[in-house]
């Protein structure tokens, strides 16, 4: 049976109650949970022996005029994936659990948040490291597992990890698709059914640049404009981005190397926006 604790107090108790030598995982999540979340459920339950995760739609990482108010909360339907999973419990705290009132402090990675999503969304990777911190200092993990398809996410962890000597090895859990394609987020149920087709362009953007790639194609604008060629044009999809980077970094390179090198793309597909990306 999947625990349930709503306090910070309730999740030390359970942590200090563990064997000393008990390898503790946790998996933070937003909730809205699908396969690609149980995935990483799995991966950390698969490497510790017990695992933990959270929701918490954390209203930090939200600028003005996004979707915090609506995004999805499906709680009992959360429950029952957790508990089919296996997780030993669920940190679920209110806001004011984690930022009690007049709370000023935050973290900020100054690198590897700069660019893509953190040119677009002004202030939200400053809200991913401070809970994320926040989160790791309560639950004291000695694993934590991010989903790949949040590639800059995962980065910027694991940034500010080495950079802060946090003892948490991050793992990242790959991309779970759906049949089509289209990489699986909390957000794909805001797509309206006429928008499907034009969703999955993005991950066809990917495979033609990787498949160019694997043809030997290794110049960065080359591969970029090969990808953009099949997305621009198309109806209800505007491109914020398309990119090559280094993996780690996310510095722009000027040719593609394998194992080294990400493929990134972002776009708003009528009202919704979606990320995907691609490592070769």
């Amino acid at each position: 049976m999947t625990l349930i604790f709503r306090t910070i107090e309730e999740v030390r108790a359970w942590r200090h109650s563990l064997p000393a030598n008990q390898t503790v995982g946790f998996v933070p999540t937003m909730g809205a949970l699908h396969a690609g979340h149980i995935s990483l459920m799995e991966l950390a339950k698969a490497r510790s022996g017990v695992a933990l995760a959270s929701i918490f739609v954390n209203p930090l990482q939200f600028g003005p005029g996004e979707d915090l108010a609506r995004y999805p909360r499906p709680l009992e339907q959360d429950l029952s994936l957790l508990q089919a999973a296996g997780v030993d419990a669920l940190f679920l705290p209110a806001v004011d659990e984690l930022y009690p009132a007049g709370a000023s402090t935050f973290v900020i990675e100054e690198s590897v948040s700069g660019p893509l999503c953190g040119a677009l969304r002004p202030g939200h990777f400053r809200g991913v490291t401070t809970v994320v911190l926040k989160l790791f200092n309560i639950v004291q993990p000695h694993i934590a597992v991010f989903g790949q398809k949040d590639a800059q996410q995962c980065a910027v962890i694991e940034r500010m990890v080495r950079d802060l000597a946090v003892p948490v090895e991050i793992i990242r859990g790959p991309i779970i698709r759906e049949a089509d394609g289209l990489a699986l987020s909390s957000r794909n149920v805001y797509l309206k059914p006429e928008e499907r087709p034009a969703a999955r362009l993005l991950f066809a953007s990917l495979t033609a640049a990787k498949q160019a790639f694997e043809a030997g194609e290794r110049n960065a604008a080359r591969l970029t404009e090969i990808a953009e060629a099949m997305l621009q044009g198309q109806p209800g999809i505007s491109l914020q981005y398309w990119d090559v980077r280094d993996a780690r970094t996310l510095q722009p390179v000027a040719a593609a190397m394998p194992g080294e090198t990400l493929f990134a793309v972002a776009a708003m597909v009528g009202t919704t926006r979606l990320i995907d990306n691609m490592t070769v």
